[in-house]
């Protein structure tokens, strides 16, 4: 693979926890599309690791929650013919699912209230743009 992929700052998704399966994969392919195993299902065990930080691991537990099956997150790559660039794109899948979980939670929108002018400005547009339309009526013809 091409080198090592970084989740989010200096931490990497580590090659020693990651689990590759292999399957034929549906789709075109060429005379040998029935023998080679060009998917690729890459399992990580977010539950069990212990590459990501405390805060984090918590954060993507909680958002891959409906996604993981006995804490096991699985990403599944099957659009190219080759299982290598396939590998590449299940990789590149996974270290973007986990970069966004661990995202911190963004900041709470703070309401604001409309501008007095900005509604009146609409309201007289609006006003205007029915006059338009009420004067294209053919009752004087």
């Amino acid at each position: 693979m091409s080198g090592p992929h970084v989740i989010r700052g200096s931490v990497l998704l580590p090659e020693a926890e990651l689990v590759w399966r292999f399957s034929r994969s549906s789709g075109p392919g060429g005379q040998h599309v029935n023998t080679s195993d060009s998917r690729v299902e890459l399992l990580f065990n977010l539950r069990d690791t212990e590459a990501l930080p405390a805060v984090w691991k918590q954060r993507a537990l909680e958002r891959l929650a409906t996604r993981m099956v006995d804490g096991v997150v699985t990403v599944r790559a099957s659009e190219h013919r080759s299982q290598f660039r396939n590998r590449e794109t299940a990789l590149v899948r996974m270290a973007a699912l986990l970069a966004e979980a661990t995202a911190p939670p963004p900041k709470p929108r703070r309401a604001t209230k409309i501008p007095r002018g900005i509604n009146e400005r609409r309201l007289r547009e609006k006003k205007a743009r029915a006059e338009t339309k009420r004067g294209r009526s053919g009752r004087d013809w």
